[in-house]
């Protein structure tokens, strides 16, 4: 181990600048040939009929609910731990969010609870695959299809995550981030894929000012288009995404096995998926010799990067509070929220790395 290891780090290599010069060099900068070429790899990787690129995953999300006609007043169930943008998407539509309890091994959204907010108001499920874990597809997509709802399913953590043998982002409308932290990047950068043309139409005119060509705008649309940089990038990321994978599957199953602090659990994998370990997300349980901060301030001071994923709850924080979107309790995301915690499992951790990090955790002393 040399230096300070940090949470997330993105692998960047000589094939990623040399697509950037190129686009650079070409004078064509704005969306266009390469954000197309981009497109078309994501949806052979998916096996999904349609990929639509966009500036970032919030506006994937932004752009996903858009395009099914969300209005206000609708309501659209999502799971109460996870990241803000997957709620804030809803409101961007002055729709309702509500909030579903999660599982407490997986930390995803508990179809149990789900199906009990479901009310006449309801349009859509956003599901999101928490960590790199895909959610329960199989009872959430028989939920959608008993009661006619639109199923959203966030995969800003998941690139490449399987559930039975098939890639999330296929089963409803799947929508990718590429920040940085991600399984791979483009620095910013969000895609939509949907196996529906019709929509998938509909999500280009949005994305473009509605613009069918010639400056004819239809619809009402927006600039929520991708760069030919970013998606320069993207392909070839793309291709480096299984091999990514592998090494944060191995980085986590290498921890799993080394592991060993008292009242430290390491995560659960839901045996019918592929875990990509966009975060690898231990869970402090009741006989942990101390507090989560105590732990985070050790390993910081022993040069490991760590953090917490997420802190409370959405319904917590201060804007749902003034919205008055706190009067639900989910008891399980209360809980989890205040026991996990992240270490780094990205695909630059050398074998070095690794072994610091597990000797370090498991020689913490309260």
């Amino acid at each position: 181990m040399s230096g300070f290891i940090p949470i997330a780090k993105p692998v960047i290599g000589e094939e990623e600048s040399k697509a950037v010069e190129d686009v650079l060099n070409s004078g064509m900068l704005t969306q266009g040939e390469e954000v197309k070429r981009f497109e078309d790899a994501f949806s052979a990787y998916l096996c999904v009929k349609n990929s639509v690129a966009c500036s970032n995953g919030t506006v994937a999300l932004d752009l996903a609910l858009k395009a099914i006609d969300i209005r206000p007043g609708d309501e659209v169930i999502t799971p109460a731990f996870t990241f803000i943008a997957t709620a804030n998407a809803i409101l961007y539509q002055a729709s309702k969010p509500v909030f579903a309890d999660v599982d407490p091994r997986t930390f995803n959204i508990d179809p149990q609870d789900l199906q009990e907010k479901i009310t006449p108001k309801t349009k859509a499920i956003i599901g999101v695959h928490l960590y790199g874990q895909p959610f329960d597809l199989r009872e959430v997509q028989q939920i959608c299809e008993d009661h006619h709802l639109v199923l959203i399913e966030d995969c800003a953590q998941a690139h490449g995550a399987e559930f039975n043998g098939r890639k999330v982002g296929g089963f409803g409308m799947g929508c990718f981030s590429f920040y940085p932290t991600k399984n791979m990047t483009t620095g910013e950068g969000g895609m939509i894929t949907t196996n529906d043309d019709r929509l998938a139409a509909k999500l280009r005119l949005i994305r473009n000012h509605g613009d069918t060509g010639k400056y004819n705008h239809v619809i009402l649309g927006y600039n929520y288009r991708m760069t030919n940089i970013q998606g320069a990038i993207g392909r070839v990321q793309l291709k480096s995404l299984d091999r990514f994978n592998q090494k944060r599957i191995g980085n986590a199953e290498f921890l799993n096995e080394r592991l060993k602090a008292k009242g430290l659990t390491t995560p659960f994998r839901d045996s019918r998926v592929r875990h990509v370990y966009n975060q690898y997300v231990v869970r402090m349980e009741d006989g942990f010799l101390a507090s989560r901060e105590k732990l985070t301030e050790y390993l910081g001071s022993k040069g490991i990067g760590c953090a917490v994923h997420y802190p409370k709850p959405v319904y917590r924080q201060p804007l749902y509070q003034q919205l008055g979107l706190d009067r639900v309790v989910c008891p399980v995301a209360e809980d989890v929220s205040q026991r996990v915690m992240s270490l780094p499992v990205h695909p630059s951790l050398s074998q070095e790395d690794l072994e610091y990090i597990a000797k370090t955790v498991n020689s913490f002393e309260a």
